[in-house]
């Protein structure tokens, strides 16, 4: 080998830099342990609270030390900023898929015109975007061309309007206008990904990660370590659309007689939902809800009167019309929302708008308040005026915030607050449609343009909303279409399961080594330790994330790295067993090994480019710890491992054998006829593919909700409890669909629920949370409060560990990737095979091996899915398993292709003997790594953690299989097309 000095140099300095880009990891590691001990310490496990307390305790020391030199050449802040990044399954906290309404985007620059043609496009456009792989923005200028008729884009009162007077006049054509609408539109999506950008850096996480998805107007967002999810959620879905209105007082008599109408009229259109034996109850009075209205129009009973018998009388000081249970909000806001009710408000009083106290935590009861409006719903004073918003403490040492406003602002607040004043009314302050506060004026018109937004906030909902307020409002609504949420606890077991899992794998593989290639064993062992060192080191030094699935990719790279060298002391066997000496025999093994762990690394790296390119979020990071594993171990293999045999046979007297005694003979002098037994094979497959075909047809996958769109949640408890009987439970709740199963122990399951899956608001998924703790109750241990339910402490033991979120339009996108990464992987490598080999005939032989690979793990998760004790569901990690099985399969196919083509080449085709010959002289390296790769599945399947076992089982299927494959299928396939050819070569 040249230039061995330079290799060793490149090969020190390489794990030299990892070495130090793994140092910041373990300072921060040691700093953060240092912290908590520090908190558990100071406080005991008696005081109330105590969890949050030692968490408030730990990062309190962390800040104090933050700038503290460490080993001289950092400090806590700057190793935090380069350690290793842990994804949300190792670290808990929550990753979102936002999407920006393109909708409301459109809406507002046409300035919310009325045009029929312009609105009808938007209608047509929402049914086309549930079917179209097209962006919104594509679907509505073609529903637009299809029903436009002499309209056009550049109407005064569609886009040709005083807002767009700089880029767009009435005179310009549609195709001239498209363009300009475009880039508006994307203009409008970056102001979104900046305004979030600065929210996320106020909210108070390490290493947050937010960025765009092309032009679809979505929004990835990650916050590993984020523990307030409930807070995270609304800081991002929040428009941030801060309003002003006036409040109608509560002794408006038209408020009163609308309230006492709707009321009535209600009673009329819910009529049949009433049965008579609620009507035939006896009634009983309730206060009057407003003063000056008669008591006898009030004197109805609770369960007849759809909105009074909900309503309570509010605090005679305040500026509210009435009160009502937190839980009771949502049923009168939709009836007072109904236009049929809308129709009964009186005159003077037609454009009011209704609007809900925000709830703070622990509220029950919340003020409804009634504002006034206009014909077109603006409100006195928009957001827009606020020039700065601090968080800040009120006159009563409570927090609030503090906002100043800008010129314009100042004005319209002074005219405001005196028409407030004159009129004795309060000033609602509405963010996001929630009534913030509403105080009145006590003494005249305010001048300056400062207010303050007071309630019963905690400090960190001032330090969002004066963060929001700061960062501006979105230019259109965030719908969070895709979430997941992992609690820290969860995050934490994942570390210990995947360190388990990596350490057993290791520690055969090691070992297996050795005993199976002595000395030589050793050495590969070394440059597998060295090869590790690298993953992590790059992983660090890239700022990549690993996950759970990447720790899984790193174990597989383990089996890849020790395939490698199997391959190279097995062909170093052959040439000593020719009678080579031991330099030369060392030189020609490595040399001829070169070409079959090139082709079936290249394989493995394309499929794994390919994952990446359509996977997301931890599959990516499964993607990338292989595509890493590939290059190290390549270069640990191939480099580092030679210079250290060299190095030690280079010196007298040293003997390396490259096997021990018991291994020594081992598969010598095989014999085997594979093609004779072809036909048997064949028919074993057909049987096989057939069966699991049939039962994809009947049976089919159990999908998952990446698929199919919903919301799971894994859910522990104290005691085992029964899957069905929580099932049926939750369905009467639900509705038919949910689906319970167990997760891994007795304790734990899985909730899928298509419930209002195409509603996609942070309030949704609260109400569905309320609704498992409602139903969930009798399985919790008495005093759990919802809180404790649904967002946990590093150390939490029940409720929800993680949640998942899939609206239906990502769940279709996931499938399309999903569809097209497989059918993509199988035509590169098709395309690469036939590239390498030069016949086509290998390349169909490959892909109909993998193709028997893929439908007979298909078919054994659509048999056995409802029997197996573990998740069998079809979901993105799946898709990954299959992806690394056609890699897999492939590897071990290119393997044996490459001997048949050099045997073939040296010797000609012998009518098939040589290509048996070639089979049997591949026989050890395919027997030594699968069985090593099988091992090192197995730990990872046992100890890795029960998210990934279906990854795994699926796995270890496709290794049996396609290990089979390449022998039976791939290779006899490649024969029989080239039977003709391999006779007339053999005449000649």
């Amino acid at each position: 080998m040249q230039n061995k000095g330079l290799i060793r140099l490149f090969a020190i300095l390489f794990g030299l830099v990892s070495i130090y880009q793994l140092s910041f990891t373990f300072i921060t590691s040691k700093l953060e342990k240092d912290a908590k001990a520090y908190a558990v310490s100071q406080i005991s496990e008696a005081e109330e609270d105590y969890v949050a307390k030692r968490e408030a305790l730990e990062a309190s020391y962390l800040d104090s030390i933050s700038d503290n030199t460490v080993l001289g050449f950092t400090s806590y802040d700057d190793a935090k900023t380069k350690e290793l990044n842990k994804g949300l399954d190792l670290k808990g906290g929550i990753n979102v898929t936002l999407q920006i309404s393109v909708k409301d985007i459109l809406k507002g620059l046409a300035d919310n015109t009325k045009n029929p043609i312009f609105n009808k496009a938007l209608a047509d456009a929402d049914v086309a975007s549930t079917n179209s792989d097209d962006t919104y923005l594509e679907l509505f200028f073609d529903a637009f061309d299809n029903i436009k008729g002499d309209t056009q884009l550049a109407s005064p009162d569609i886009f040709a309007n005083k807002g767009l007077s700089d880029d767009i006049n009435f005179q310009m054509t549609d195709d001239e206008v498209k363009p300009i609408i475009r880039r508006k539109i994307d203009e409008s999506i970056v102001s979104a990904f900046e305004v979030l950008r600065e929210r996320i850096d106020g909210f108070g996480v390490t290493q947050p990660n937010i960025q765009r998805e092309g032009n679809s107007g979505r929004i990835l967002v990650e916050l590993p370590g984020a523990r307030d999810i409930a807070r995270a959620q609304e800081l991002l879905s929040s428009t941030a659309q801060l309003e002003f209105w006036e409040t109608y007082p509560q002794s408006n008599q038209s408020i009163g007689t609308f309230l006492v109408n709707a009321n009535e009229r209600l009673k009329v259109i819910l009529e049949p939902e009433v049965s008579e034996e609620e009507v035939s109850k006896p009634e009983s009075e309730i206060d009057s809800l407003l003063s000056d209205v008669a008591q006898d129009s009030l004197d109805m009973t609770l369960e007849t009167n759809p909105i009074l018998g909900k309503l309570i009388p509010a605090d005679p000081g305040s500026h509210a019309i009435a009160r009502a249970m937190v839980s009771d909000t949502a049923e009168i806001g939709s009836y007072l929302r109904m236009p049929e009710i809308k129709r009964l408000l009186p005159n003077d009083i037609q454009f009011t708008k209704f609007l809900w106290e925000r709830p703070s935590q622990d509220m029950e009861i919340v003020d409804l308040y009634a504002l006034k409006s206009n014909r077109e719903g603006t409100p006195r004073i928009s957001g827009d005026v606020v020039s700065d918003a601090q968080d800040t403490f009120d006159q009563f040492n409570k927090p609030a915030v503090s906002m100043t406003m800008n010129t314009r602002g100042a004005k319209e607040w002074e005219e405001l607050t005196g028409d407030a004043y004159s009129n004795q009314t309060g000033i609602a302050i509405v963010l996001d449609n929630k009534v913030y506060t509403a105080p009145g004026v006590s003494s005249g018109p305010i001048s300056g343009g400062r207010s303050e937004i007071t309630g019963t906030f905690t400090v960190n909902e001032t330090k969002d909303i004066a963060n929001v307020l700061r960062a501006g409002k979105l230019p259109a609504s965030a719908d969070i279409i895709q979430s997941e949420v992992v609690g820290p606890s969860l995050g934490q077991e994942a570390i210990d399961s995947g360190f388990m899992s990596f350490m057993i794998a290791m520690s055969f593989v090691l070992v297996w080594m050795i005993f199976y290639y002595g000395r030589a064993g050793v050495f590969a062992d070394i440059a597998l330790v060295f090869n590790i060192l690298l993953i992590f080191g790059v992983l660090t030094s890239l700022g990549a994330v690993l996950t759970l699935p990447g720790i899984a990719g790193i174990v597989l790279t383990i089996g890849m790295s020790v395939d490698a060298n199997v391959l190279i002391f097995e062909r170093v066997k052959e040439e000593l067993a020719r009678g080579k000496g031991k330099a030369q025999a060392i030189a020609d093994g490595f040399g001829n090994a070169l070409s079959s762990i090139l082709d079936a690394n290249i394989t493995t790296g394309l499929t794994a480019i390919i994952l990446f390119v359509f996977g997301s979020g931890p599959i990516k990071g499964f993607a990338t710890t292989l595509m890493i594993g590939i290059v190290t171990s390549l270069f640990t293999a191939i480099f580092v491992a030679r210079l250290m045999i060299e190095a030690y046979t280079s010196k007298k007297g040293r003997r390396l054998d490259f096997s021990t005694a018991i291994t020594k003979n081992l598969f010598t002098n095989l014999n085997i006829d594979f093609l004779s037994k072809r036909k048997i094979a064949y028919i074993v497959s057909i049987i096989l593919v057939s069966i699991s075909m049939f039962s994809l047809f009947t049976n089919g996958l159990q999908q998952g909700v990446d698929f199919i769109g919903g919301r799971s949640f894994q859910i522990r408890f104290e005691k085992a409890v029964s899957p069905s009987e929580i099932a049926s439970e939750l369905n009467t709740v639900f509705g038919s669909g949910t689906n319970v199963k167990t997760f891994g122990d007795a304790n734990q399951i899985k909730v899928t629920t298509p419930y209002k899956v195409d509603e996609e608001s942070v309030e949704v998924d609260t109400e569905i949370q309320n609704k498992l703790y409602t139903t969930l109750q009798n399985y919790l241990p008495d005093g759990t409060t919802f809180e404790e339910f649904t967002v946990g402490a590093s150390d939490k033991t029940i409720g929800i560990l993680q949640s998942v979120k899939v609206g239906p339009t990502i769940a279709d996108d996931i499938k399309k990737n999903a569809f097209l990464a497989i059918i993509g992987s199988l035509a590169v490598v098709f395309l690469y095979i036939l590239l390498r080999f030069r016949k086509w005939q290998f390349s169909l032989g490959a892909v109909v091996a993998v193709f028997h690979d893929v439908m007979i793990v298909l078919g054994i998760f659509s048999l056995t899915g409802s029997v197996m004790p573990f998740n069998m569901e079809i979901d993105q990690a799946f898709i990954a398993a299959i992806l690394t099985v056609i890699g897999y399969s492939l590897n071990d196919t290119v393997v044996v292709f490459d001997r048949i083509r050099e045997v073939t080449g040296l010797k000609g085709w012998k009518g098939g003997e040589h290509i048996n010959l070639a089979l049997n002289s591949t026989l050890s390296r395919t027997l030594n790594t699968s069985l090593t790769t099988l091992i090192v599945l197995l730990s990872i399947f046992i100890f890795g953690g029960e998210s990934l076992r279906g990854f795994m089982f699926a796995m270890i299927v496709g290794v049996v299989v396609g290990t089979y494959s390449s022998v039976f299928i791939a290779t006899p396939v490649m024969f029989d097309s080239l039977k003709n050819k391999i006779a007339s070569a053999t005449e000649e």
